[in-house]
C-alpha cells in the first residue's frame, strides 16, 4: 500500500463530500461562509486524524463486540478537546458553528474511516488516511463556503471581490443556496470526470 496513494484518495478519488456524499448535515448547514467551512473542516480533520491513530493503536485490544461503542468514545474524546479549544481561542467561530461541533461525534465520515480503515491498518497508514480524508473534507467545505459567500455577500473571508455596487444574492447564504451550490459543484465535477475519461 502506497502512503501517497492513501493520502491523495481522500482529496479527489474518494472525496467525502463530492464523491461519497458523506457528512452532509454539517456540509450544508455551516458553509454560509468560507471561514465557517474552513473552521469546521479543520476541526473534523483533527478529530479524524487523532481518532484514526488511537483506533489503529488499539485495534487488537478492542473486542469486536464493542468496537463501535469504543470508536464513538474515542471520537467523542477528541471532539471534546476540539470544542473546548475552539471555545477558548476562537469563540466567534465556535458560536457560528454551534451544535455542529458536538455533532462531529456522529459524523459518518469519521466513524466510517475508523471502522473501514483504521481498525484494519497500522498507525502510520491510519494517520495518512485520516489526513487525506480530512484535507479533502476541509477543501470541500471551504470551496462550498467560498462560493456561497462570494455570491451571497460579494466577498470571501471578508475581502470584497465585486465591490460596493454588487447586489448580493441572499438565496446563496440561505439553506436552499447550500443545495443549489452543492448540486452545481457536483454537476461540474461529474462533467470534468466524464471529459477526462
Amino acid at each position: 500500500m502506497s502512503l501517497a496513494k492513501e493520502f491523495s484518495k481522500g482529496i479527489w478519488k474518494e472525496n467525502a463530500v463530492f464523491k461519497l456524499l458523506l457528512g452532509m448535515c454539517p456540509v450544508l448547514a455551516v458553509t454560509t461562509s468560507a471561514e465557517n467551512g474552513l473552521g469546521m473542516g479543520l476541526a473534523t480533520t483533527f478529530v479524524l486524524v487523532y481518532s484514526n491513530i488511537v483506533v489503529a493503536l488499539l485495534r487488537k485490544l478492542i473486542p469486536s463486540g464493542v468496537r463501535i461503542p469504543a470508536f464513538i468514545i474515542i471520537i467523542a474524546s477528541f471532539v471534546t478537546v476540539v470544542q473546548l479549544c475552539m471555545e477558548a481561542w476562537v469563540y466567534d467561530l465556535y458560536q457560528a458553528l454551534g451544535i455542529f461541533i458536538p455533532l462531529i461525534v456522529v459524523n459518518c465520515l469519521i466513524l466510517g474511516r475508523a471502522e473501514a480503515f483504521a481498525s484494519k491498518n497500522p498507525v502510520v497508514a491510519a494517520a495518512v488516511d485520516g489526513s487525506g480524508m480530512g484535507l479533502g473534507f476541509t477543501l470541500s467545505l471551504f470551496i462550498l463556503g467560498a462560493v456561497r459567500e462570494l455570491f451571497g455577500s460579494g466577498a470571501i473571508l471578508g475581502f470584497s471581490i465585486f465591490g460596493a455596487s454588487y447586489q448580493p444574492m441572499l438565496l446563496m447564504i440561505l439553506p436552499p443556496g447550500a443545495f443549489i451550490t452543492l448540486g452545481l459543484l457536483l454537476a461540474g465535477m461529474n462533467k470534468f470526470e466524464a471529459r477526462k475519461s
